[in-house]
C-alpha cells in the first residue's frame, strides 16, 4: 500500500485501520465510512482522511471521559 494516495481499495481501506474486509463494508452500510464507486465499475474507493476521521484519540488517565 502507497502512504501518499488519497482514495484507498476496500481492501487498503482494511489493512489502512488493521480490521477485516467484512468491518469496512460494515461501516460503509450502517453510514459510518463514506465510500465511491467508480463509474462502470465494482470498485468501491474510499478517502484516506474519511478513515482518519474514524480514529479518536483516547482520553489520558481513568476519569468520566475515559471509554
Amino acid at each position: 500500500m502507497t502512504t501518499g494516495r488519497p482514495w484507498l481499495s476496500q481492501q487498503d481501506a482494511a489493512a489502512y485501520l488493521g480490521v477485516t474486509d467484512r468491518t469496512i463494508r460494515n461501516y460503509i452500510a450502517r453510514g459510518l465510512l463514506p465510500a465511491h464507486r467508480i463509474r462502470g465499475s465494482r470498485s468501491i474507493r474510499i478517502a484516506r482522511a474519511d478513515l482518519e476521521a474514524l480514529l479518536r484519540p483516547i482520553p489520558a488517565g481513568g476519569g468520566p471521559d475515559a471509554a
